[in-house]
């Protein structure tokens, strides 16, 4: 009773506070938008922006652990106030500053999802979204990029995570069993669903062909001669 009063209590306060910033973004009223984001931090998770930035996100996970345990909706609660500071700086002209917070938010939120966080509490899907619309063109971390692949695969996205699946590979980390496995699992989904997810079977078998073979390529390469 009391988790389900604490997070009712989170969602009400912070779509207030996202209506304020929304007027204060459009006055252009930058650091009034920011204390509103920061006294919400303060009031719900005894944080505040400058040391929650100044954190790593490795650092903000383990203060959300508890027994264990990752209190997940919390984190991505700080996740959704992140997106919403990066939001605000994005609007006062602050490119830099708004794209290392959208980076953080979207590793906090896919790590909240890998973890039960619950995605209709804070419709984390459509944030997931927005904040990949923020940050395309930038080269994901490869932690994030971890995460984002078996998300993209978690919400019938296939097509995306094989997308993933190849920049972590471009940028020269070893995913080759987990692409092996990945296109087992995807052969033993209905074609429908490879339809809608983007990645017609056709494309899965050629995908799977593809890399097996660039794979092996690689670790033959990597053999002493």
């Amino acid at each position: 009773m009391f988790r389900r009063d604490y997070i009712v209590r989170m969602i009400e306060d912070m779509s207030a506070m996202v209506a304020k910033v929304l007027t204060l973004k459009q006055e252009k009223k930058t650091t009034e938008a920011l204390w509103e984001v920061d006294e919400l931090l303060n009031r719900h998770f005894r944080l505040n922006s400058r040391l929650l930035n100044s954190l790593s996100v490795e650092d903000i996970i383990d203060m959300f652990r508890l027994g264990g345990v990752i209190e997940s909706d919390k984190l991505q609660g700080v996740a959704r106030l992140l997106k919403e500071e990066g939001g605000i700086y994005s609007a006062g002209g602050n490119k830099d500053a708004a794209l290392f917070r959208f980076i953080r938010s979207l590793h906090l939120f896919l790590y909240a999802d890998q973890y039960g966080a619950d995605r209709e509490l804070l419709q984390m899907t459509k944030e997931i979204d927005e904040l990949l619309q923020e940050t395309e063109g930038y080269l994901l971390p490869v932690k994030t990029e971890r995460l984002l692949l078996p998300y993209m695969e978690s919400i019938g996205r296939y097509g995306k995570a094989e997308d993933s699946l190849y920049r972590l590979w471009e940028q020269g980390i070893d995913v080759a069993a987990e692409g092996r496995e990945l296109y087992s699992r995807l052969l033993l989904l209905l074609p429908e669903a490879l339809e809608l997810g983007d990645l017609p079977m056709a494309e899965v078998r050629q995908g799977q062909e593809e890399w097996n073979k660039l794979t092996a390529e690689a670790a033959k390469e990597m053999k002493p001669s």
